[in-house]
């Protein structure tokens, strides 16, 4: 990479992608490209051929995807399968005829086994069954881990998968309904704060912000309080899905953005490789042993429980006062999802951005 590189960056709006971003420009990139979901339907086969024709980038971060937790992941079951492979085949697939030099994909730590020991190290992969809820998602990834490792092999590009654990930051997704547990907390926290706090122009305000299934803050009062209620916020309690017991690693989308650029800059699939495998013949590299798990995982190497977390938020974050209820009939999902970082970190890279700092710092934002 150079810093006139064309850069395109799949997804430059949403979490990860607008922090990719943000870290190229504040590294001296300036030449990017974007595709606004509004325009390109990443979906579409034709619609994505046409985009790289045209623009012909050199350097892809393939960061759209369709993303949620585990509520949208288990819901819509056929969107998440269908929709991610769709956009991953056809930028990885089109990447390739129009000779990109450096692609990086981005997937997620699901793509291990429900029972996977722990952390979680590259080589566990495929190696047990799925956790259900995400089953769809993770199996989307997963084909798109081995769509990177096939086209290397076969055709010589320089494709890279990482790996990141659960995401937090800037520009999150707070949809009650889609969005990952952290930012689901928090503003589960904030609302039950303003209920609690009889302050309900606030509530109207986030609503006006973000409505809830489609209920903003003009609604009526009775309308507001039972769309709040149906997501476990009252005046005296927030509930929360399952026992609390699960345990999470958490990283800073700004962290993840820092990871991927230094991966796209110094990293080629060779390095990965030689780190996987004794290259015994460097004209037949391919042909000696197989080839798996090349993906890098990205993470933190540290992790909270959910009830640890929650509390945090609470009383070090938003200062909520009320109670949580843990609702003990809904799933906890994956009991543990640590990754091992050994690889990222023999790589060259480290997580910077301290947990609760960055979890106060996005709250701030969120209350803007």
């Amino acid at each position: 990479m150079n810093k006139k590189s064309k850069i395109y960056i799949a997804g430059a709006t949403g979490l990860v992608g607008s922090a990719i971003v943000r870290n190229l420009k504040k590294k001296g990139y300036t030449n990017f490209v974007f595709s606004p979901h509004s325009k390109y339907d990443l979906t579409n086969q034709q619609i994505v051929k046409k985009f790289f024709e045209n623009e012909k980038p050199e350097i892809v971060f393939l960061a759209a995807a369709k993303v949620g937790g585990i509520v949208a992941n288990n819901t819509y079951r056929a969107e998440f399968i269908y929709e991610n492979l769709q956009i991953q085949n056809n930028i990885i697939h089109q990447s390739y005829l129009n000779n990109v030099k450096k692609l990086v994909f981005l997937g997620s730590s699901c793509i291990y086994p429900k029972n996977s020991p722990q952390p979680m190290q590259e080589d566990y992969l495929l190696t047990s069954e799925l956790e259900y809820t995400n089953e769809p998602y993770a199996i989307a990834k997963i084909a798109g881990i081995k769509m990177i490792e096939s086209y290397n092999l076969q055709y010589g590009t320089n494709y890279l998968a990482v790996m990141p654990t659960n995401l937090y930051g800037f520009n999150d997704n707070f949809d009650l309904e889609k969005s990952h547990v952290l930012p689901a907390l928090v503003r589960k926290m904030h609302l039950g704060k303003a209920l609690k706090e009889n302050n309900f122009s606030l509530i109207r305000n986030d609503l006006n912000k973000l409505p809830i299934e489609g209920i903003t803050g003009e609604a009526e009062k009775d309308k507001i309080l039972s769309i709040l209620n149906i997501y476990g916020i009252t005046n005296k309690y927030v509930k929360l899905w399952g026992t609390g017991k699960p345990r999470r690693e958490f990283l800073h989308s700004d962290d993840l953005a820092d990871a991927c650029v230094h991966i796209a800059e110094k990293i080629n699939f060779s390095n990965i490789l030689s780190q996987n495998f004794q290259i015994i013949n460097p004209d037949f590299p391919y042909t000696k042993k197989e080839v798996r798990n090349t993906h890098i995982n990205i993470g933190t190497g540290k992790d909270i429980s959910i009830k640890e977390l929650a509390e945090l938020i609470k009383n070090e974050v938003v200062n909520y006062s009320g109670n949580i209820i843990w609702d003990t009939s809904k799933p906890d999902g994956t009991f543990q999802k640590l990754l091992n970082v050994s690889k990222l970190h023999s790589l060259g890279w480290k997580d910077k951005i301290d947990f609760k700092k960055g979890i106060a710092e996005m709250y701030k934002l969120y209350c803007v």
